[in-house]
């Protein structure tokens, strides 16, 4: 067979096995070992089932993941997350939107010890969700603030799907962590705005509160002083280079696990679930790096992404069109697919065809990320959406995609911001480098 038509005949296979619930990384490595097979023969493709995984697993910057997974689920269970909601809510809680703007806030602190958009959104749809209802915010504001809310998981540092990235584009993860910051502050101005907006039009959607007492914000602020110091020293000791990423991911379990049990929110049954979960994901997302790595050598080897590139090139557009075409499609794919899977499906098409137009991969990868968050809070699934709405079934669905809207729309704006100026991501690498 020609190799090219088998890439699109291993592409299409592949999908039909998702489509079928078969394990994305599984469908990958089988598609991938099955047509390697059929130019090489079946001893050197299952060869190839050893030597692929073997090489990333060698990947030093492969072992982040399951650290930072285990931080982030120790600190939820530590109770750090309703710390850092607290927090939040003791500065911004008794403006009108306050706690909508609260959760954006929360998310974002949350998102820098957890590194995960679906744990974070399912984390405060617990915790913020009922305080909003109560208080008698419009639901579609308060689902819409917990949704867009929960994408920050993945773009605040550190990030698993960074990691992931440059781990599957040899790309440097501290290059990715700095490059997020400028993108990561501004999805927390425009969620504000678009909060503001939404209470500027609809007043009845976010009652106003009373104004916490003094003492009760200082009480309030100094519980949040673990989140802070598990950020300060993981963030910090990242950028300052007291630690490498590793080590500052295995400082920060050590951290969260000691604040669980001093707190006495960790005991045995608590640490042994949090290692289950933790173990799982962990595992979940090393079978999507096998299958992807397999798969992504079937591709190059059949030169189907190289035939890509030279389809695109012979197209008389802007490379600008191109992106955006390439947004567009991300943006339907993560309202299917969970985080990751988008990723890892895409990238051995995509990064030939981004390195070909002259992009930085940097660049490319926090792009990368920012859409495929948007991805996972627009119709007609939406991850986060559907997250929230098995979490409170009380909320119609419907509300919930009306409350997206305005994140939504900011979303849009700060996507159109980074790829039109890319310096808005690259400056701070470019200084700190």
């Amino acid at each position: 067979m020609d190799p090219l038509l088998l890439a699109l005949l291993g592409f299409c296979v592949m999908m039909a096995l998702i489509a079928l619930h078969v394990p994305i990384g599984i469908a990958m490595a089988l598609v991938g070992v099955t047509g390697f097979a059929q130019i090489t023969g079946w001893g050197p493709a299952l060869s190839l089932m050893a030597s692929e995984p073997a090489s990333a697993m060698g990947n030093l910057d492969l072992a982040v993941i399951p650290l930072f997974m285990l931080m982030g689920s120790l600190a939820a269970a530590g109770g750090l997350a309703s710390d850092v909601y607290d927090m939040a809510n003791a500065l911004f809680g008794h403006k009108r939107g306050g706690l909508a703007t609260t959760t954006v806030v929360a998310s974002a602190g949350f998102g820098a010890i957890c590194g995960s958009g679906v744990a974070t959104t399912a984390t405060f749809g617990r915790v913020a969700m009922p305080e909003m209802l109560s208080r008698g915010y419009e639901p579609g504001l308060a689902a819409g603030a917990i949704a867009a809310g929960g994408t920050l998981g993945i773009i605040v540092p550190p990030s698993s799907m960074m990691i992931l990235y440059a781990v599957l584009t040899e790309q440097s993860v501290l290059d990715l962590f700095t490059a997020a910051i400028v993108p990561a502050a501004l999805a927390v101005i425009f969620y504000a705005v678009a909060i503001q907006y939404t209470v500027a039009r609809n007043p009845d959607a976010s009652p106003t509160a009373e104004k916490m007492p003094l003492n009760e914000r200082m009480v309030a602020l100094a519980r949040g002083w673990s989140v802070i110091v598990l950020a300060v020293v993981v963030l910090g000791g990242i950028y300052s280079g007291v630690f490498t990423v590793n080590e500052a991911a295995a400082v920060g379990v050590v951290i969260a696990f000691l604040f669980g049990v001093v707190r006495r929110k960790i005991d045995r049954k608590t640490f042994l679930k949090v290692m289950a979960e933790a173990s799982a994901a962990t595992a979940m997302i090393y079978i999507m790096v096998f299958g992807a790595t397999i798969f992504s050598y079937f591709v190059s080897v059949t030169g189907g992404a190289q035939y890509l590139v030279d389809t695109i090139a012979a197209l008389s557009v802007e490379p600008l069109a191109i992106i955006f075409g390439l947004l567009l499609l991300y943006i339907f794919l993560g309202a299917f697919f969970d985080e990751v899977a988008a990723m890892v499906i895409t990238l051995p098409f995509v990064i030939p065809v981004i390195q070909d137009l002259g992009y930085d991969l940097v660049w490319w990868g926090i792009i990368n990320v920012v859409v495929i968050g948007i991805g996972m809070i627009t119709p007609p699934i939406g991850i986060n959406v559907m997250l929230l709405n098995s979490m409170h079934t009380s909320i119609r669905l419907t509300t919930i995609y009306r409350g997206i809207v305005p994140f939504l729309c900011a979303d849009l704006v700060r996507l159109t911001l980074l790829v039109l100026f890319p310096s808005l991501t690259m400056w701070l690498p470019r200084i700190l480098g």
